[in-house]
């Protein structure tokens, strides 16, 4: 418990740094809201007008009292309202938040689902044509960018063979097949670096332990191959992969944003580019601080996890 606590504490001290860095770092950014708001046509806007929305908006406060104020609303839930539409921007997180979580989760469902059979048997079977074949794809996974997977698949599914739609999004409730096809390009585009990671992760694993001295013992004993592979193998080959897969997992919250943008997937990163370019500073600072809690809040649980498996984890 004592090493939980210190675990959970620590986690709370990350959340907190990141939300002070980019509350300073959107701050500093050249550019005043209030005249981004009121300029159009590239006429310039009354400095009057100026004033009396920084006024408004509590832009003209200084920047610590700002800060406290900020923080001060954080264990109530309150990240302020948007300076473009005054819409709460709790509200909007919570709106969108669920489509992209699930964006990732689909991913590493692919990840899990194809990486760890194909890294399970490329270990088996190493040097062979599967093992040459899958880990030079998986090389060229992790050497291609996401933007340009998610071109690519919108070319060659939605323009020249016309299976899939290029885009959108439509509610699970309203037409659940066609929310699993319109998933499934943004999906694939976003697993296939994490598909690659967990492939290489689970060979890797998977050759230690057909090496270790209890997979040895287990065959001279006459065990099944296939008890022996289950149990003993590909079993302590997961927590590594667990691991690395976590860790990716807290990744792909920074690769959804151009994912999202490809295939008109309306999760945050709309509203995110939005509030960047308007200087936005609470909807920036609030989407940036969720993304960041859920990172540092999924390894956490993974560190527990990791330490049940392991109790040697506890006593590091």
């Amino acid at each position: 418990m004592i090493w939980a606590a210190q675990r959970l504490a620590v986690s709370l001290l990350l959340v907190w740094c990141v939300a002070s860095i980019v509350f300073l770092a959107i701050h500093l950014v050249p550019g005043d809201p209030a005249e981004l708001l009121l300029s159009s046509g590239g006429v310039a806007p009354d400095p009057a007008a100026v004033a009396e929305l920084r006024e408004r908006l509590g832009l003209d406060r200084p920047l610590l009292d700002q800060y406290v104020a900020f923080l001060a609303g954080l264990p109530r839930g309150d990240l302020g309202a948007s300076l473009v539409d005054d819409y709460p921007v709790l509200d909007e997180i919570l709106l969108r938040l669920p489509r992209t979580l699930e964006l990732i989760g689909a991913g590493a469902l692919l990840a899990v689902l194809i990486g760890i059979p194909a890294g399970t048997r490329a270990a088996l079977h190493r040097g062979g044509a599967f093992d040459r074949f899958a880990s030079a794809l998986a090389a060229l996974l992790l050497a291609v960018p996401v933007f340009v997977v998610g071109t690519l698949l919108v070319l060659v599914f939605a323009q020249m063979l016309r299976w899939m739609p290029a885009g959108g999004y439509v509610p699970l409730a309203q037409d659940p097949g066609r929310h699993l096809l319109l998933l499934s390009l943004p999906a694939l585009a976003i697993g296939k670096g994490l598909v690659a990671v967990v492939f290489r992760m689970t060979r890797t694993a998977v050759l230690d332990m057909l090496a270790r001295d209890h997979v040895r013992t287990a065959r001279a004993k006459g065990l099944p191959p296939g008890r022996i592979l289950r149990r003993h193998v590909v079993r302590n080959a997961l927590t590594p992969v667990l691991t690395v897969l976590a860790l990716q997992m807290g990744s792909l919250l920074g690769g959804t944003v151009l994912v999202e943008y490809v295939f008109n997937w309306p999760g945050l990163s709309t509203p995110l580019l939005r509030a960047v370019e308007a200087r936005d500073y609470p909807m920036v600072v609030g989407i940036v601080l969720v993304i960041s809690a859920l990172f540092v809040l999924l390894n956490l649980v993974m560190d527990l996890i990791y330490a049940l498996l392991d109790p040697r984890v506890r006593r590091a």
